[in-house]
């Protein structure tokens, strides 16, 4: 069986994304969850993982660490469930605005970490965070209108992109940024799809808290 390596749920935004792909398409697998910012964390994920971060997956012949690698792997490994879209053209698409996630909006991530265990007052809207959440806007209405062809997803139907942006979605709702109406119904449906739904019912069952996340931000409302 499959082996995947996460961190806190609470927190680990990258662990969320393959995680949240192989509960959406029954994707067998063994979950290892190791705490950060322990004594003992860089120690036991090295000893899962080469690059000494999560996620990783480890299969019956290698270990796979980055969470786009992770999806890659699982959508060849699973060619008839459709982790990215069918079409050419849309899968195209996805993946580029997947590939765009993964390495953009910096600001909005370092000033706006995955924080489930509560809801904070807005930060300061600098341009930059404006221009991240802007542009964030115009990736999930550009792939509505062209590929939703009426579904809840970006594509239509939940796809790998929607798992890459699932904890956007979570940073957006955690932080109160204003967004438009359209951005907010998108946000809904992810935060309400069952297995992010028991992701962070798991999140706040966890003990282990990590300081600089928690105290970062002025909390409005706390979930734990």
């Amino acid at each position: 069986m499959l082996k995947l390596v996460i961190a806190n749920k609470l927190y680990s935004s990258w662990s969320l994304r393959p995680w949240l792909v192989m509960r959406a398409f029954d994707i067998p697998f063994q979950e290892i969850n190791i705490p950060l910012r322990t004594a003992e964390s860089r120690q036991r994920v090295l000893a899962l993982s080469p690059s000494g971060k999560v996620p990783a997956l480890i299969t019956p012949d290698q270990t796979i660490w980055e969470s786009l690698a992770i999806i890659e792997y699982l959508a060849e490994t699973y060619p008839n469930k459709p982790i990215w879209p069918s079409d050419r053209v849309a899968r195209a698409h996805a993946r580029a605005i997947s590939n765009e996630m993964h390495g953009g909006f910096q600001t909005l991530r370092q000033g706006c970490p995955m924080n489930l265990g509560g809801r904070y007052a807005t930060p300061d809207m600098t341009d930059a965070l404006k221009a991240n959440v802007a542009r964030i806007e115009d990736i999930w209405s550009e792939a509505r209108s062209k590929f939703a062809n009426g579904g809840d997803y970006l594509f239509g139907s939940f796809s790998a992109a929607d798992a890459m942006y699932a904890p956007v979605a979570t940073r957006l709702d955690t932080y109160q940024i204003p967004v438009r109406d359209e951005t907010r119904r998108y946000m809904d449906v992810i935060l309400t799809h069952p297995d992010f739904v028991a992701w962070r019912h798991a999140a706040l069952q966890e003990t282990w808290t990590i300081p600089d996340y928690d105290n970062g931000h002025t909390l409005v409302e706390t979930f734990r």
